[in-house]
């Protein structure tokens, strides 16, 4: 599970561990993976790594399979977004940085495990790809965030088309205002699409996590391709 130490991928590795999995969380950030593994000592462990490095998610994914023997599961999840801006003022960089995460680092880490589902005995397993309310309308202010989850939608196709022939199903989780350091300004209040800002509900990270558990303990004949879990009054149907 990449960006396993902090929001939906901390509470998804603590949902899946109680469930029975051996979870491997990936970040950057080697003290938030450390706390992960502390509230739940058996079952979760952490490997630094930063997905937009080939290399670094080359190393991973070996370290996984060394440590738990082959690779069941992927949950797609590390993401990150620049500072609001409207497209004119949006700087190369910001765009850049959020593509390297969002896009190439979600395709490295799926390559990396469709790679070795393909070749395990037996064969097969599933990825899990976090979408967002954004990969089907955008928030204002939002271009670089947007278009990199409209990527993520294309990719879950291409990995479920190609994925057939292997045993390997590929689904999407789009989550819309789950309750993490990352939607504090949503719930304060957020830029809408008319120019007002306006508080918008959350709910509760661990739906989220219940959800993605859910998806990975099908069989690999039955399989989620898109799935929204949101908060029932936040603005998405009929926004703007």
């Amino acid at each position: 599970m990449t960006g396993g130490g902090s929001g939906v991928g901390r509470a998804a590795a603590l949902g899946l561990a109680r469930a029975g999995w051996q979870v491997v969380i990936a970040g950057r950030r080697q003290s938030a993976l450390a706390a992960v593994c502390a509230e739940r000592p058996e079952g979760i462990f952490a490997i630094a790594a930063d997905v937009s490095d080939e290399h670094s998610v080359c190393n991973l994914f070996d370290q996984s399979v060394a440590r738990l023997g082959r690779i069941d599961l992927l949950f797609n999840n590390a993401g990150t977004a620049a500072a609001p801006a409207a497209v004119p003022d949006t700087s190369l960089a910001d765009w850049s940085s959020v593509i390297a995460v969002n896009v190439t680092g979600a395709f490295l880490c799926a390559r990396e495990a469709f790679r070795r589902m393909a070749a395990q005995s037996p064969r097969g397993g599933r990825i899990i790809n976090n979408g967002s309310l954004s990969a089907q309308v955008p928030r204002p202010n939002f271009a670089p965030y947007t278009v990199s989850k409209h990527a993520i939608t294309g990719l879950t196709r291409a990995l479920s088309l190609e994925g057939r022939a292997h045993d390997i199903a590929c689904g999407q989780i789009d989550i819309g205002n789950a309750a993490t350091s990352m939607t504090g300004g949503i719930a304060a209040g957020a830029l809408q699409a008319d120019g007002r800002r306006a508080q918008e509900p959350t709910i509760d990270v661990d739906h989220v996590a219940a959800t993605v558990v859910h998806m990975a303990g099908l069989p690999l004949d039955a399989n989620i391709q898109f799935l929204t879990v949101m908060a029932t009054k936040m603005p998405f149907i009929g926004r703007g």
